[in-house]
């Protein structure tokens, strides 16, 4: 045999290493403690009546009514049946939060760079350059978890595919089939699309190899493999994947129906999102070079300047108190780009990024260029709407692009190739690939170019830009030109001590190889001098904006809510309601009561526009049909209340007439003046299209009733009695799949009407009338994934001891 446990002890002490300094950055998590996620406490806010109804019945619900009226849990953490890869992902992420996450970045990484035949050595370094990524930091910092979660397996996904491209078919496959796996878990669709741009562009750099060196057939065996890698990926996802695929149609990320805006104006038709809203958050190009001088363009909007601050002397001339002063100066607008917000500069590292210039004098070949086409292509579609001609192209044209919003996140891809390509920089370094002059050469060019520009930063930055905001005209307005200028100062004053720090780290690694290529200073103590450049580089800026301050006691993000006087009053009614809060924020409503708040970048579509073109508006109309029984605002002194809306229409009703309108618009526009306890509107659907002959009146027996008489998230059951034949309208949102009717035990048929509601004929006499939510589509799912499940077990055990025999026979 080829191998034996003492080849493993060195990657085991790496992994050990890794876990340390995940926890050491997190350090508060060993003492009970957990990172406050403002998007995490929002999500726990929207999740909790599905986790309740878990934790009393030990059953899965996939609809919820305490968001936006009411909508699928798809989205919102849903667990289903046969889902063994999440078992495995839950198995890796073993650290806790957000731990766990910095540990996976570190380890897929460092895999990677294995399986590009890195040192173990170089290997760790580069995985700490890459876990330390300030971006990767920071998104852990706001709660963005999915998305670090799928960012942290794409090294691992990527190494599969490589494996099998070097004819390693059987590990290959099953490492690509594993990782996609995993990176399909993570549930952040955005980012394994970015994925899939970087693979792409890998494809095209073996191609032309493959051309090259006359390689086709093993080029496209490779595909085949890796086809039916991903193939197997998706079975073990199939759940989630199909649901998704299912909500997403119905989804303010398709489509829509209508012509005009809320506003009268003409709505941009589109088969996704707006291009604006796609576009809002662009990378301005001037930015760029936040990736090399942290603080070039300010850091973000609410940077600590601290009081030796030309904006903390501002403060105090206007009035404020020391303390008033100190406690604005911990988070000045310094931030002076185009984009609304940044939390913080997507920094990768003057030390990273120099190696990255200094190895494309010295690495070669396919690897260089796909390295380098897939940080290249990244930073071109994150300018966004600065580049429009290209972002149009992409949006217009290369499917599925204008599903995604914030053009700035493929960014993802750029702080991967960077430290990727950077760490070659030093496997040319120590190898004898190139000769020394060549090495020198690289090393000459690299700091003229990296520390060049620090310096030219230096020297002119004042006749270069004028570190205005693009909010300062607020600032002016409500503070003075006096205030503007004291920012216009901080900034200036953040901008040359970080370009400062850059061109210093920029010599200590110049003059750190050039005493290497001079015999001065041996391999082991270059790599320990570029170890601590590089996290002295990264962690010193990453501890600026996520560091121990951010860690609250569990309870508060276990139970981040707080019920009010406002809703217990509201929580004595036992009856099925909802309620609109103007004051409380997006997803705390959802925590204790039925809402039509939430919180959620893909809510469904025709009620995001409903909420848009009414809701919103307080419209009384719209809030009756929807049963909203208790509105909570604020009267003229700033108290919260409930105001209760005794004109709610119920949970149903009986309607005397039925209406059909030939289009959306039609429809949205008559739900302002609509008498919607009497009539009810439709436009023609494919669920309308299954009942026929449906009648325009109806006989309105007085003593007709509909009630509501059991509720569960996924469960409705009324009783109704009418004399006639009659129509009965539902303040329960539509969603065309998975909620069936029955009518005495017979399934029955349902339609949507009110543009967003529910409706359906019901017989004359006396009848119990159940909704259930069971959608045919988590059962295919799960019966496909363990189907997938199973094949992958038994393809592992067949690969290993093929493998292993293999190696026996060698």
């Amino acid at each position: 045999m080829q191998f034996s446990l003492k080849s493993f002890i060195p990657h085991i002490l790496i992994l050990l290493g890794f876990v340390a300094i995940a926890l050491a950055y997190f350090n508060p998590v060993l003492q009970g403690k957990t990172i406050y996620q403002n998007d995490i406490v929002q999500f726990i806010g929207m999740s909790k009546q599905q986790k309740d109804f878990k934790a009393e019945t030990g059953e899965e619900t996939y609809w919820t009514n305490s968001a936006f009226g009411g909508m699928p849990t798809y989205q919102l953490g849903a667990r289903y049946p046969h889902n063994y890869i999440k078992q495995l992902d839950l198995t890796l992420r073993f650290l806790p939060r957000p731990a766990d996450y910095l540990f996976l970045y570190f380890l897929g990484f460092y895999i990677l760079l294995l399986v590009l035949k890195v040192d173990f050595k170089l290997a760790a370094l580069g995985a700490l350059a890459f876990g330390f990524s300030t971006y990767l930091i920071i998104i852990l910092g706001v709660g963005h978890n999915s998305k670090a979660h799928a960012i942290a397996y794409m090294p691992l996904v990527l190494s599969g595919i490589i494996l099998v491209f070097r004819k390693k078919y059987i590990a290959g496959f099953l490492l690509t089939a594993v990782a996609m796996g995993l990176e399909l878990v993570a549930n952040h669709f955005q980012m394994t699309y970015y994925l899939m741009f970087l693979v792409i562009i890998l494809g095209i750099a073996y191609l032309i190899d493959a051309v090259k060196k006359r390689m086709l057939p093993h080029y496209f065996k490779s595909i085949g493999v890796l086809l039916a890698a991903v193939v197997l990926s998706i079975t073990l996802n199939a759940a989630n994947i199909l649901a998704t695929q299912e909500y997403v149609k119905e989804s303010k990320r398709s489509k829509s129906e209508l012509t005009i805006n809320a506003d009268g104006s003409p709505k941009e038709a589109t088969s996704g999102l707006s291009k604006d809203y796609i576009t809002q958050f662009s990378y301005g190009f001037a930015e760029t070079f936040n990736l090399f001088i942290p603080r070039f363009m300010g850091g973000g909007n609410g940077e600590d300047i601290g009081k030796d601050s030309a904006t903390y002397d501002a403060f105090r001339k206007l009035g404020a108190t020391t303390t008033q002063a100190a406690q604005e100066v911990k988070r000045a607008p310094m931030y002076w780009g185009d984009q609304p917000i940044v939390e913080a500069p997507a920094y990768i590292g003057a030390v990273v990024l120099f190696l990255f210039v200094f190895a494309l004098f010295l690495v070669k070949g396919r690897l260089k260029w796909w390295l380098v086409g897939g940080a290249i292509f990244s930073l071109l579609l994150s300018y966004g709407k600065n580049l429009g001609f290209l972002t149009n192209f992409f949006i217009d044209y290369v499917p599925l692009y204008n599903k995604f919003r914030a053009v700035t996140s493929i960014q993802v891809l750029l702080e991967l190739c960077v430290p990727a390509l950077a760490i070659f920089g030093l496997v040319r370094l120590f190898n004898d690939f190139e000769k020394k002059d060549e090495k020198i050469n690289a090393l000459k060019y690299a700091t003229i170019i990296t520390g060049g520009i620090a310096l030219v930063f230096l020297l002119f930055k004042s006749s270069l830009f004028d570190f205005s905001g693009a909010n300062d005209g607020f600032y002016h307005q409500n503070y003075g030109q006096a205030f503007v200028d004291a920012l216009k100062s901080d900034r200036k004053t953040l901008f040359t001590q970080d370009t400062i720090r850059s061109f210093v780290l920029v010599l200590l690694s110049a003059v750190a190889i050039y005493l290497f290529l001079k015999d001065k200073l041996k391999e082991k103590w270059l790599l320990v001098a570029f170890s601590a450049l590089i996290l002295f580089d990264l962690v010193g800026v990453d501890r600026r904006y996520v560091n121990n301050e951010d860690f609250v006691p569990s309870i508060r993000m276990s139970k981040p809510f707080e019920a009010t006087e406002v809703d217990n009053y509201i929580l004595k009614d036992k009856s099925y309601y909802r309620v609109f809060d103007l004051v409380s924020g997006p997803s705390k409503p959802s925590y204790f009561h039925n809402s039509l708040n939430g919180y959620n970048a893909a809510e469904l579509r025709r009620y995001s526009e409903v909420f848009d073109f009414y809701i919103s508006q307080n419209n009384l109309n719209v809030l009756n049909m929807l049963n909203t029984k208790y509105i909570v605002a604020q009267d003229d002194k700033g108290n919260t209340f409930p105001y209760i809306n005794d004109q709610a229409n119920g949970n149903a009703w009986f309607v005397k007439y039925l209406q059909r309108v030939d289009s959306a618009d039609e429809e949205i526009m008559m739900l302002d003046s609509l008498d919607n306890k009497n009539k009810a509107i439709y436009a023609l659907h494919k669920a309308v299209k299954s009942i026929e002959n449906i009648k325009e009146s109806f006989v309105l027996d007085t003593l007709a009733s509909i009630d509501l008489v059991k509720v569960k998230p996924n469960y409705l059951k009324y009783q109704s009695s009418n004399s006639n034949e009659g129509f009965a309208v539902f303040s329960e949102i539509y969603y065309p799949n998975g909620w069936k009717t029955f009518v005495d035990g017979k399934e029955a048929n349902h339609m949507r009407v009110n543009y967003i509601l529910r409706g359906m004929l019901v017989p004359e006499g006396k009848h119990t009338i159940e909704f259930k939510f069971e959608p045919d589509v988590v059962k295919t799912g799960s019966a496909i994934s363990l189907a997938g499940s199973i094949l992958l077990g038994a393809l592992l055990v067949g690969g290993l001891f093929y493998e292993f025999k293999k190696a026996k026979s060698d």
